[in-house]
């Protein structure tokens, strides 16, 4: 059995990917491990209405039922948001055995990577990728989106890296793996919650043409995946410093609790959405819809090129 035998896309998606259609990936862990009930059902809509919008059509990818599925809507999305923090959190390690066991399962930056490149969609949206942690000279968390990144040719179109990991050391294992991150419309790299991070992308273009003709190579040249860094609108970010304090708290509270590995990111994003009084939330929302119309802009236009 080949791994396409996995797939199960809906009607829209397929016909779309035939006609040469612009379509737009979106992961499943925000919506089951990112935000609470009833909120991450009414991001994931608002996300896919946002991408409709833009000219696109949108493909949220979930393990359920044993298969890959792609254009995950209606009654399976509502049981998806229903299952939040119930359902797996599936990374590349996880995949087979979650489709054995007929699992519901929140795709990662990783696993929907896979899943898209599989289905044949080359952009995707987020809010923001993992990473290298906090202290990972000692732990060694160090999150399998960064190495998929490398190897699979999907452009992520993200926020920057959650502030809750260490950006420094995110980038340079990026660059050591000869991924190329790409500002949209900012020479710097974004944290996420924060416009700014103190650090340097590879590469700035302006337009959404632009970033599209730079994937439209990477794919060609068979060199994997490309980042593309879009901050969080001015007017939704939060102040740097501010943010920094709760994320420092947080990572304090997840020591005292001993919480590590695939658990720490669900438990930082609740932690400090509950020391922001839910403003780390509206934040997220914000970034992800603003995510989603810059990877529906690009999404438009490497199909132009490519009729």
């Amino acid at each position: 059995m080949t791994a396409k035998a996995y797939l199960s896309i809906t009607p829209e998606v397929a016909q779309a990917l035939a006609d040469g259609q612009p379509v737009v990936a979106l992961e499943s862990t925000i919506i089951t491990h990112g935000m609470p009930y009833p909120q991450n059902l009414e991001m994931a809509k608002n996300v896919e209405a946002v991408i409709r919008q833009n000219g696109a059509i949108p493909a949220t990818i979930a393990i359920m039922d044993s298969k890959f599925c792609v254009g995950v809507s209606g009654d399976d999305l509502e049981r998806l948001a229903l299952e939040g923090g119930k359902a797996a959190k599936a990374s590349r390690r996880d995949v087979s055995a979650l489709l054995v066991k007929g699992a519901i399962a929140g795709t990662t930056v990783a696993t929907t990577m896979q899943i898209a490149a599989l289905a044949g969609i080359k952009v995707f949206a987020t809010g923001g990728i993992g990473g290298v942690h906090r202290g990972a000279e000692e732990t060694f968390d160090i999150s399998a989106d960064l190495q998929e990144l490398s190897r699979t040719p999907v452009a992520v179109v993200c926020a920057g890296a959650k502030s809750i990991l260490d950006i420094a050391k995110t980038l340079e294992v990026l660059e050591s793996n000869g991924v190329p991150v790409l500002g949209y419309g900012t020479d710097e790299f974004p944290a996420f919650w924060a416009r700014q991070s103190g650090h340097k992308v590879d590469h700035r273009f302006d337009d959404a043409a632009d970033i599209a003709k730079v994937i439209a190579h990477q794919v060609a040249l068979g060199m994997g995946g490309v980042l593309v860094a879009n901050p969080i609108p001015e007017a939704d970010a939060l102040e740097p410093a501010a943010i920094e304090a709760r994320i420092a708290e947080a990572i304090a509270g997840a020591e005292a609790e001993g919480v590590s590995r695939k658990d720490l990111t669900p438990f930082l994003l609740k932690r400090i959405f509950e020391l922001t009084d839910g403003k780390s939330l509206v934040a997220n929302i914000a970034l992800v819809e603003n995510n989603a119309k810059v990877a529906a802009r690009i999404a438009v236009a490497l199909a132009a090129d490519a009729a």
